[in-house]
């Protein structure tokens, strides 16, 4: 085993992974989705990170995460080095009712699995969704107190849309994914656009998204929620600099370490700036209604 398989395995908490299975697949992708947060702090930042899988691998055993094409990119890379059948697809995240766009091509990276003449979807980087691999099975799927759906792409030859929750998200987005094999290299251009075009939502909102069994926790800009079904939810508003990064570690695991207090001051600047800017927004539409 080598000394990046071991170090990201330390990361998860896991200590010998085993032969392929599903047990070890089911095992492998919770722990990811609990200890390592989908993240866009970095870009936020103004200094989008890579998304080479070594690069990822690196800054996830160093204690950070990443957006989709980080997260599901190393996760991928570490599955194939423990022996797994692992193939990368390109997605397209868009609002629900309607088919993507064509600049919503591959906003997403796709992966599954073939494992025991089954072929299971894999994704730690839709950020509150998938807590568990789902089988590529048309239907619910029960996970936690959420249900996500899978269901084939009636003009698409071997495409498939998973759709979220309405609990985790009230917009219900959807993703769409066809099972060609692409490389990661084929998302660099996307991965560009998303981490720097002033009006990709990456760029403009900070967020952060982890998952475990009995729900999901999100920050986004200065509100921190907790969604544990439908009916159990909490929100709290972060008004603070050290309330922010005190909830960035003890909820997501992201001590942060690697921003300089300069790099926290402009990030709380810019963060609380936009969220000022967010409340005036919600309250003009309040009055208006």
């Amino acid at each position: 085993m080598s000394g990046w398989v071991r170090g990201y395995l330390r990361r998860l908490g896991i200590g010998e992974p085993g032969s392929p299975s599903i047990d070890g697949l089911v095992a492998l992708h919770r722990a990811h989705t609990e200890r390592v947060a989908y993240e866009n702090i970095d870009i936020f930042l103004g200094r989008p990170q890579g998304i080479d899988p070594a690069e990822s691998i690196e800054r996830i055993i160093r204690g950070r995460g990443g957006y989709c094409f980080n997260l599901n990119g190393a996760l991928a890379t570490l599955l194939e080095a423990l022996g797994y059948r692992v193939c990368w697809h390109a997605g397209a995240v868009h609002p629900a009712g309607r088919e993507p766009l064509p600049g919503e091509i591959r906003n997403h990276l796709a992966v599954t699995v073939q494992l025991d003449d089954e072929t299971w979807m894999v994704d730690a980087g839709l950020g509150d969704a998938h807590h568990e691999p789902m089988p590529l099975r048309s239907g619910d799927h029960r996970q936690g107190p959420f249900t996500l759906g899978l269901a084939p792409l009636p003009r698409v030859p071997g495409g498939w849309r998973f759709t979220h929750d309405p609990a985790l998200n009230h917009s219900r987005p959807e993703m769409d994914f066809t099972l060609s094999r692409l490389h990661w290299t084929d998302f660099t251009a996307k991965h560009t656009e998303l981490s720097t075009d002033p009006g990709s939502p990456f760029v403009r909102v900070c967020q952060l998204h982890r998952r475990d069994e009995q729900g999901a926790d999100s920050l986004i800009g200065c509100v921190l929620q907790r969604v544990e079904g439908p009916h159990g939810r909490t929100e709290r508003e972060l008004s603070n600099q050290a309330d922010w990064f005190d909830a960035a570690a003890d909820v997501f695991g992201l001590r942060l370490d690697d921003l300089n207090s300069d790099d926290r001051d402009r990030f709380w600047q810019r963060l609380y700036t936009s969220h000022q800017a967010w409340l005036a927004e919600r309250e003009h539409a309040v009055n208006a209604s």
